[in-house]
C-alpha cells in the first residue's frame, strides 16, 4: 500500500503562484510515477502533469504547458507541482496520484481557488 497526501492549497490571485506537495508513504519504493488531476465544480477529473519516479520524465497538459512545472524529491518521497500565472479557470480540487506497476493510489485532494 502506498499513502498519498498532497498540501499547499489555498486562495490566491489571477497572476500568482501556488506550489502544491504531495507526499507518499508506505511502499513508496513501488512508486513508478507521480501525477496530478484535478477536478472543478460540474466538471470531470483531468490530467494536469505527471512524472517519472526514477527518470524525471515529465508531461503536460496543453492548458499548463509553461505555466506549471512537476518536480519530485526521492529522497524526500515528495513531488511538487509549481503553478505559475494562475488563472480563474485553474480553479479546483488538486489530486495527487502514486502509480505502482498494478495500482494507483490517491491523496485526498487540496482545494485551489483563483480570484479574479
Amino acid at each position: 500500500q502506498v499513502q498519498v497526501v498532497e498540501s499547499g492549497g489555498g486562495l490566491v490571485q489571477a497572476g500568482g503562484s501556488l506550489r502544491l506537495s504531495c507526499a507518499a508513504s508506505g511502499r513508496s519504493f513501488r512508486i513508478v510515477s507521480i501525477a496530478w488531476f484535478r477536478q472543478a465544480p460540474g466538471k470531470e477529473r483531468e490530467f494536469v502533469a505527471q512524472i517519472t519516479w526514477s527518470g524525471g520524465i515529465t508531461f503536460y497538459a496543453d492548458s499548463v504547458k509553461g505555466r506549471f512545472t512537476i518536480s519530485r524529491d526521492n529522497a524526500k518521497n515528495t513531488a511538487y507541482l509549481q503553478m505559475n500565472s494562475l488563472k480563474v479557470e485553474d480553479t479546483a480540487v488538486y489530486y495527487c496520484s502514486a502509480e505502482t506497476l498494478y495500482d494507483k493510489y490517491w491523496g485526498p485532494g487540496t482545494q485551489v481557488t483563483v480570484s479574479s
